[in-house]
């Protein structure tokens, strides 16, 4: 039986473990050692830190696997880019997936290439931070450049918190540096796209439901976009210049853009499938099943032999978390919905009566995610809210 090494053992990893295993491969979970819950749906668990390349391609090594993939998780890219150039796997490279685990080198790919994206400094010192106030225009932000989501990042209207903010990203960050931005002010949105072997075989930009702490953090997420076929289309421009600057091949995709009067402008992308179920996302919107298009690919299987039989016909969708605006233990979650609804894809809660839960501060918070379809994007939100105001969550 074929093997094929999944990095990562949360919750997001166990829909491409379960896949992987329905192609017909031995499905071997990587992970540091702990309470994980994918390692429940493990043939095999490999105990290696998923951010050390080195030693995971050790393992792979010694555990002689065709195959390695990851999703919805930043932290094993350049462990997945460096196995698969060492041992001639399918997927990204190992330069490809250093810069996408550094903000300041993927900046300047898309610089170099001529990606819209907003103009900034690097910064190693509170007197470069002020002098940057001369040339940057407020509002501003600064990011660590090695840590994933929206740690490290903070935004700044004025000097005071671009200050507060330079002091915490380089208490997070393991660099002597991090980067300063113009923070552009328009519409985020997010893209997915998957690319094979030089080919962009889709780019699907599609609307994110944030929750705010220092930054914009997402929290679900819908297709299709709503906006003008004009702005469609700069955003499928712009993401293919940037991942052909930052030479993504033979992966997923994940996107962060942002639309300002006229113009499509790059903020981050990754070569990996984005989180908080844009898989799912991918999978209803095209009538395809994407976890099996990453396994397949990873595995040196054709990708499209599953993407050319999409459906004829593209599906809006929504998801969203479920999340709790308090602290506790968990007595009950009353749900006043019908279930018999042919719109609900998906409705899973991920916690158990007498569990603590927390009130949401970021992704590891949620207490589960609902998944709708519709006619229209606007009916797949009014669904989407009208689900979740339908459900009490009771502590003790």
């Amino acid at each position: 039986m074929k093997k094929i090494m999944i990095l990562g053992a949360t919750l997001t990893q166990i829909p491409l473990i379960k896949k992987s295993k329905e192609l017909g491969y031995n499905a071997i979970v990587a992970s540091i050692d702990g309470n994980y819950p994918a390692f429940d749906y493990a043939d095999e668990i490999c105990y290696v830190d998923i951010t050390d390349p080195e030693a995971v391609l050790e393992k792979a090594k010694e555990l002689k696997i065709e195959g390695i993939a990851t999703c919805c998780m930043d932290t094993p890219v350049r462990a997945l880019g460096y196995v698969c150039e060492k041992m001639g796997l399918k997927g990204l490279s190992s330069r490809s997936a250093s810069l996408c685990n550094n903000k300041l080198l993927m900046k300047q790919a898309f610089m170099d290439n001529g990606v819209n994206t907003a103009r900034y400094l690097k910064i190693e010192s509170e007197e470069e931070l002020e002098n940057s106030f001369n040339t940057l225009e407020f509002p501003l932000i600064i990011k660590a450049v090695d840590l994933q989501a929206s740690r490290g990042i903070y935004v700044a209207h004025t000097p005071a918190e671009a200050r507060n903010g330079y002091i915490k990203a380089m208490q997070l960050t393991h660099q002597k540096f991090c980067i300063i931005e113009e923070f552009i002010v328009g519409e985020e949105f997010g893209a997915q796209a998957f690319v094979y072997h030089g080919e962009v075989l889709f780019v699907l930009p599609h609307g994110d439901y944030t929750f705010y702490t220092n930054a914009a953090m997402p929290v679900g997420h819908f297709a299709p976009l709503e906006l003008p076929r004009e702005v469609i289309t700069l955003a499928e421009e712009q993401a293919k210049k940037a991942i052909k600057a930052v030479g993504l091949d033979n992966c997923a995709v994940n996107i962060d853009m942002i639309y300002k009067e006229g113009k499509v402008y790059m903020i981050e992308l990754t070569g990996r499938a984005g989180a908080t179920n844009l898989c799912e996302l991918v999978g209803i919107y095209y009538g395809v099943d994407y976890y099996k298009m990453i396994s397949m690919m990873a595995m040196g299987e054709d990708p499209n032999n599953i993407f050319n039989n999409r459906a004829s016909f593209t599906t809006p969708v929504a998801s969203k978390f479920v999340m709790s605006n308090k602290t506790g233990v968990l007595k009950e979650i009353i749900d006043n919905n019908d279930m018999q609804n042919e719109n609900i894809c998906e409705y899973v809660i991920h916690v158990k009566k007498g569990e603590s839960i927390n009130k949401f501060a970021d992704g590891k918070d949620r207490i589960g995610y609902i998944i709708v379809k519709g006619k229209s994007t606007p009916e797949c939100l009014q669904s989407i809210d009208k689900f979740l105001e339908n459900i009490e969550i009771v502590l003790e």
